[in-house]
């Protein structure tokens, strides 16, 4: 056993190397079969540019470790979102864990419950979220909880194009507090399988739904096939107007069974400006296809300048 090595009685050699300081050293390493890179996510792209070549032995292999941290990291990039031919990803948290102890688990829970956003860094190896480009930061929590008796429910929904997903979302208000509830998401869903889709959330043929207008023979479909629904309005700025209103809740708080809203809830953000990191007003097309059903939901009790409107801090219910 030396300083950067082990040798075995076999003749197998571990080699122990920092790629940062030393990346042209690495270069010139020879015979090498497998390439554990501990702490991956800091390797830049010159590193990458210079280590994959070198290990080129026959058969030879690269393993990584990491828990990411932004999206736009050279390993992310390369080997996650667009990863390689024959290679093999694998995504794992402490549900891999048959041991995991119950005093990690209450810390878990707690991160979850005080800052979503760390807790998908933490313990969901989610990539880390610029905090103050997040469009409804310090506004989310995510948990359990029983929906109570309230006076009314809305349901909004957005129209699923191509890769796009088709949402239905059920939300309600309790005081300044803005509650989700239940969702529907779905990838390629049919128009035929939409009503199917929709009956999973609880008395969403009940309710008035209001959905993108951008689809009006669905909405014509959905109408016929039993379900109150009709095209949200929309006038110039109510994505704006929306969000502001969203922002305007103490408390919107996600039950954890609604995935994809805690998940948009935390990705949904402005442009940043690569070169000075400075947060834009331009709002990135992404993560959005929750919370546009969510705006569509709510999009009556909007303080439209044309209808002025506030929420009822018993009932949840619209006074004019």
């Amino acid at each position: 056993m030396q300083k950067t090595r082990i040798i075995g009685l076999n003749g197998t050699e571990f080699i122990f190397k920092g790629i940062r300081h030393n990346v042209q050293e690495i270069k010139s390493t020879e015979g090498v079969d497998y390439c554990w890179i501990e702490e991956a996510q800091s390797v830049s792209e010159e590193s990458w540019g210079v280590l994959i070549p070198t290990i080129r032995q026959e058969g030879s292999e690269i393993w990584m470790t990491f828990n990411p941290q932004d999206d736009n990291d050279p390993t992310y990039k390369k080997f996650v979102l667009n990863p390689p031919p024959n290679s093999v990803v694998r995504k794992v948290s402490w549900r891999d864990n048959p041991h995991f102890p119950q005093v990690l688990r209450d810390e878990m829970e707690y991160l979850r419950r005080v800052d979503p956003d760390a807790y998908a860094h933490v313990w969901e190896g989610e990539t880390r979220t610029i905090s103050d480009a997040v469009i409804l930061r310090g506004k989310v929590e995510v948990r359990p909880f029983e929906t109570p008796p309230v006076d009314r429910f809305y349901f909004g929904a957005d129209w699923g194009f191509s890769q796009d997903p088709t949402v239905l979302i059920r939300c309600f208000v309790v005081d300044r507090t803005l509650y989700i509830d239940h969702e529907a998401y779905s990838i390629g869903c049919d128009i035929d399988k939409t009503p199917a889709l929709f009956d999973r959330v609880p008395e969403s043929r009940k309710w008035p739904i209001y959905a993108d207008s951008a689809r009006p023979e669905t909405i014509s479909y959905m109408r016929r096939a039993g379900f109150n629904i009709s095209a949200a309005e929309k006038w110039s700025g109510s994505v704006e107007d929306g969000i502001a209103f969203l922002r305007s809740f103490e408390r919107i708080v996600i039950h954890e069974r609604c995935k994809h809203a805690a998940e948009e809830a935390r990705l949904y953000k402005y442009k940043v400006d690569t070169r000075t990191g400075e947060v834009l007003p331009v709002i990135v097309d992404a993560h959005n296809h929750v919370i546009d059903a969510l705006r569509y939901a709510i999009s009556k009790l909007v303080r439209n300048p044309r209808r002025p409107m506030s929420i009822n801090s018993f009932s949840g219910e619209v006074m004019q």
